[in-house]
């Protein structure tokens, strides 16, 4: 029988091949080459170096990886044997992981090579750190099959498996609410002395939360900060709701001032979350007041968009409030948006507000907002019925140099505006425009 013969490799690769430690990210993103199977010199390192920096964008995706590594690395002949150090290098961040394509390409590359002892340390990778795929079977509701194959993937390691793995088994867990096995196998990855991170609390707390076990949602926050796991804004927001569910208004806003002082960002969900439960039980001026103070700490988040606020507020016939909170916010740096500014102008106009409307759209068109053409020629109408024709025609000027054309019915108002006041000579210039 003849033997299979092996794909010749594309690359000279010397015969001889020693183990090598796992790799830990450096301060530059390629591994020291102590630990290389390949004799590998510093300056093939520091041009690896060279290469990523110049055409692999600080947070990549697999399939950015793929494309570096055909592109840049596979048929570059002084680095092409680091492509299992960039492989490790990339397991390292906490942003990336793997997939079928990293997978295949790097088992591909290491097997037409004949880097065999780097195989075996890429299976022993696979085995504590599987494809995405295998989440599937820790989602779908099949517990016993879920857990035989945890089982069996641990006696395969040697070693323990990574706290993802732990953290997919509890969140199926969690899914299909069996919160006292997601609780038991929580147990078992501390028995294990796996570390668990953010996500494992973070999925645990948001499981009690939703099974109205608030005492027990708390207790695990207790145990993350006891732990040294620093929460993150996930954390406080699943809190948060958690606290205005169970009618603890004051707890749940000293919690969001809790986050400040740690230092974690307010999320526009944050603010949402506060600002729709304040709400929710007549607290508008309240949510105002809180706005206010996160803008001026400078908390507050660039993309929380306030319209609805803004809309509660002119629905109670409190526009002037309205005003308060959009003049306050846009001060700081918070811009309203379109939506809110439209809402803002219709409270305006409804309280028959038409200089401080006419005074609010000029700001908007110097800051390059544009309302839409409807809410404009509803102003510039208010604006001839008061005998304001002039700056009515005036504001359409300047929206005409902002990027609003105006309409045929715009043309229509201003003319009858000026006829009414009995201002021709203005109203001819119109109609040949």
């Amino acid at each position: 029988m003849r033997k299979l013969k092996l794909p010749k490799p594309r690359l000279t690769v010397p015969a001889t091949d020693t183990s090598a430690p796992p790799l830990a990210p450096p301060p530059l993103p390629i591994p020291d080459s102590s630990s290389t199977l390949i004799p590998t010199t510093q300056t093939q390192l520091n041009h690896l170096t060279h290469i990523v920096k110049s055409h692999l964008k600080p947070s990549f995706t697999p399939q950015d990886l793929v494309s570096f590594l055909k592109s840049h690395i596979h048929h570059h002949p002084g680095v092409t044997h680091l492509d299992f150090h960039l492989f490790r290098y990339a397991a390292s961040l906490d942003t990336f992981r793997h997939d079928h394509s990293t997978f295949e390409w790097i088992v591909r590359s290491l097997a037409t090579s004949h880097r065999f002892d780097s195989l075996n340390l890429l299976v022993q990778f696979i085995a504590s750190n599987p494809c995405p795929c295998s989440d599937g079977i820790f989602s779908s509701g099949r517990f016993d099959d879920a857990s035989f194959a945890f089982d069996s993937m641990k006696r395969l390691i040697d070693g323990k498996p990574n706290v993802a793995i732990y953290n997919i088994i509890i969140h199926g867990f969690v899914k299909f609410r069996q919160h006292d096995k997601a609780s038991e196998f929580y147990g078992r990855m501390i028995r294990d002395r796996v570390k668990p991170d953010v996500i494992t609390f973070n999925t645990l707390i948001s499981g009690y939360c939703r099974n109205l076990q608030f005492g027990l949602a708390l207790e695990m926050f207790k145990e993350m900060k006891n732990k040294g796991c620093v929460p993150n804004v996930v954390s406080f927001n699943t809190l948060i709701k958690g606290f205005f569910r169970e009618g603890k208004v004051e707890e749940g806003i000293a919690l969001a001032h809790e986050m400040i002082e740690l230092g974690c960002e307010l999320s526009s969900v944050t603010c949402e979350i506060l600002v729709d439960e304040l709400c929710r039980g007549g607290r508008v001026m309240e949510a105002c007041d809180l706005l206010i103070s996160f803008s001026r700490k400078g908390v507050f988040p660039s993309d929380f968009d306030y319209f609805e606020l803004t809309e509660r507020l002119c629905v109670e016939r409190n526009v002037g409030r309205a005003v308060e909170l959009v003049d306050e916010l846009w001060g700081k740096g918070n811009a309203p948006s379109v939506i809110a500014c439209i809402i803002l102008i219709e409270g305006l106009r409804c309280t028959r507000q038409i200089g401080e409307a006419c005074k609010f759209v000029e700001k908007m068109l110097k800051e390059g907002i544009v309302p839409d053409s409807v809410t404009f020629n509803c102003l510039l109408g208010d604006m001839c019925a008061a005998g304001r024709a002039v700056e009515a025609n005036k504001l359409r000027l300047l929206a005409a140099g902002k990027g609003l054309d105006p309409d045929g019915m715009t043309y229509r108002i201003l003319i009858s505006g000026f006829s009414k006041e009995a201002k021709m000579e203005e109203g001819e210039a119109l109609v040949e425009e």
